[in-house]
C-alpha cells in the first residue's frame, strides 16, 4: 500500500477542518439570523414573501411594501445615506443590504463591526431576482422556503411570456426619473428603468446612454418615444400634461398621441417578487397608451390570485 506523503495529509486535514468550520459558521449564521436590518425594498419584500416578517427590526425609507413594513418597524434612513451607528444602534444580528447601499464608508464600517453583514445582488433581470432570493434565504436559513418562492416566481416570469402578444411593434419607451432645472433625467441601459421596459416586451428609447442621465431638447426629440414612463413617488403626483405639454415632449410621438404611463415607483423598479405582475401591469398600460392614448387599468385576470397563492403555499 503506497503511504500518501505527509504535505497531502496536511492538506487534506487542512480542507476537512475548514469545511467543518465553514459548516459550523452556516449553522450559527442561520440560528442567529433572528435580528435583521433589511436595507433595500426588494430584499424587504422577500423576507415578508418568506413568512420572516418577525425577525426585521428595522428597514430603511425605500422598504415601502408591505406598507406594515415601514409602519411598524424602525427606520435607519435612506439605503444610500446608511449612519453606522443608526444601524447598529438596533442591536441586529445580521444586516442584509443590497447592492447600491452606502454610503461606501458606511459599508465599510458595518462590514467590519462583529455583526454578520450580506450584500444582496441587484440585478435587473428575471434570473436577477431569483438570485436574490436565493441570497436572501440562504443568509437566513430558510433554503427551503427560498426554493418555494424562485419556482413559484418562476411560473411567473414563464405566465409573462405567454401573455405577451406576438407580432406587435415593440413601442419606444422614454423613461424620465425627474426634471433638474428643465433638463429631463432619463434612463439609459443598466437601469432598473431599462430592465423593466425590457421585461414588459418594450424598447428603451435612449439605448445609448448608460445609467440615469440629464439630456437636452434636441436627444428627446432624437429619442422619438412612443411613449414616456415615469414612476409615482409617495406624497407626490405625476402630471402628464406636465410632460408632454414641454416643447421637446410635444414633437414626439409620444406627445402627438399623449401617450403617457405612470406607475408605483417600488412596484414598478423594486425587482422583488412582485414584479412579473409590474412587468405584465406595464405591458398592458403601454400598449393601451400606443392604441388610443388612455391609461388602462390591467385587465382583470388570475396572475395574481396564483401568484398569492403560490407564495402562500411556501409558508405552510
Amino acid at each position: 500500500m503506497t503511504r500518501m506523503p505527509r504535505a497531502i495529509l496536511r492538506l487534506a486535514l487542512a480542507a476537512t477542518l475548514t469545511a467543518a468550520a465553514t459548516a459550523s459558521a452556516l449553522a450559527v449564521d442561520a440560528v442567529n439570523a433572528n435580528r435583521i436590518v433589511s436595507v433595500g425594498g426588494s430584499v424587504t419584500e422577500i423576507l415578508y414573501a418568506l413568512g420572516l416578517g418577525d425577525r426585521i427590526v428595522a428597514v430603511d425609507t425605500t422598504s415601502i411594501f408591505p406598507p406594515r413594513a415601514l409602519t411598524d418597524k424602525p427606520n435607519v434612513g435612506y439605503m444610500r445615506q446608511l449612519s453606522p451607528e443608526g444601524v447598529l444602534a438596533m442591536s441586529p444580528s445580521l444586516v442584509l443590504a443590497i447592492d447600491g447601499a452606502g454610503p461606501p464608508e458606511a459599508v465599510a464600517v458595518l462590514k467590519s463591526a462583529r455583526v454578520r453583514f450580506v450584500q444582496v445582488p441587484d440585478r435587473f433581470t428575471a434570473s436577477g431576482i431569483l438570485d436574490k432570493v436565493r441570497t436572501v434565504a440562504a443568509a437566513v436559513g430558510e433554503t427551503a422556503r427560498g426554493d418555494c418562492l424562485v419556482d413559484a416566481l418562476k411560473r411567473d416570469f414563464a405566465t409573462l411570456e405567454t401573455e405577451r402578444p406576438a407580432g406587435r411593434r415593440m413601442p419606444r419607451v422614454l423613461f424620465v426619473l425627474s426634471f433638474v432645472n428643465e433638463r429631463a433625467m432619463v434612463a439609459g441601459r443598466d437601469t432598473a428603468a431599462d430592465g423593466i421596459i425590457r421585461m414588459a416586451g418594450a424598447e428603451n428609447a435612449i439605448p445609448d446612454l448608460a445609467g440615469y442621465k440629464l439630456v437636452g431638447d434636441e436627444a428627446i426629440i432624437a429619442a422619438r418615444p412612443d411613449v414616456v414612463l415615469m414612476m409615482e413617488r409617495p406624497g407626490q403626483t405625476v402630471s402628464a400634461e406636465a410632460v408632454l405639454s414641454r416643447p421637446a415632449f410635444a414633437m414626439t410621438p409620444a406627445g402627438t398621441r399623449k401617450a403617457f404611463v405612470s406607475m408605483n415607483g417600488q412596484y414598478l423598479l423594486g425587482f422583488g417578487p412582485r414584479t412579473a405582475l409590474a412587468a405584465r401591469d406595464l405591458a398592458t398600460q403601454l400598449r393601451a397608451a400606443v392604441e388610443d392614448g388612455t391609461i388602462a387599468k390591467p385587465a382583470a385576470d388570475t396572475m395574481a390570485a396564483r401568484h398569492d397563492g403560490a407564495v402562500g403555499a411556501c409558508l405552510k
